[in-house]
């Protein structure tokens, strides 16, 4: 029996550099407009904690040493996109990053009976980028997004909110590695700019302001595409 889907469901996705605020303005769209931010990495770790047959493959690979395949990732994907919360719609963060990924993306997506309704490409300059990377850090308790510069809690060392005092750094955020990744992103991710582009499906959205106004500058690409979560 073939899987059940939520056909009706709008699926946006984030493209941006390391360091743009995909993570962060996904969330703020997902207070706002009741869509499910579905990050490649969480989703992973919630296969493989549920021990699905694809979350027990990824875990085979991980184990491993190895990279999870576009195969196991899609199958993800598949899965929790028939899962019930992600009736109102859905935001893909971290996800697709190749042409590759992309082109497996529409056609599971052409299965499913649903399709990309919007891609917002986030731009922030090369050197702007790597300030934001090599500043952030996350709450350790709920995952909320802080900046060294950008966005500090209100109260210094507590999480503004859920209270929580203990904070982590990624060990790759600095500004070496940073520039690693903005190669790899340009090598490999931003490729996919032009591939929605000819679909019609892009738009560019200023990444260089604050959170609020870049957090306006997404609601009114949602509005003016019709993108809106569904009931």
């Amino acid at each position: 029996m073939s899987q059940q889907v939520n056909p009706a469901a709008p699926v946006l996705i984030l493209l941006g550099p390391p360091g743009a605020g995909k993570g962060t303005q996904a969330r703020m769209l997902e207070e706002t407009f009741g869509f499910v931010q579905l990050s490649t990495g969480d989703m992973l770790r919630a296969a493989v904690a549920a021990q699905t047959p694809a979350g027990l493959a990824a875990r085979s690979v991980m184990q491993a040493g190895g990279l999870v395949s576009d195969e196991i990732v899609l199958s993800i994907l598949r899965d929790r996109l028939a899962q019930d919360d992600t009736r109102a719609g859905v935001i893909l963060d971290g996800f697709p990053r190749t042409a590759g990924q992309a082109a497996a993306l529409d056609e599971l997506l052409t299965y499913n009976g649903q399709e990309v309704g919007v891609v917002v490409a986030l731009a922030v300059d090369d050197h702007e980028m790597i300030a934001r990377v090599a500043g952030r850090y996350t709450c350790a308790s709920c995952g909320e997004g802080y900046h060294d510069q950008f966005k500090r809690p209100d109260v210094a060392g507590v999480c503004d909110k859920c209270g929580g005092a203990e904070f982590k750094r990624r060990p790759d955020d600095t500004a070496e590695t940073a520039g690693a990744r903005l190669e790899a992103y340009h090598a490999q991710t931003a490729p996919l700019i032009a591939h929605y582009h000819a679909l019609g499906k892009l738009v560019e959205v200023d990444a260089m302001g604050t959170i609020d106004a870049v957090a306006s500058g997404l609601r009114a690409v949602i509005h003016e595409r019709g993108v809106s979560a569904q009931a």
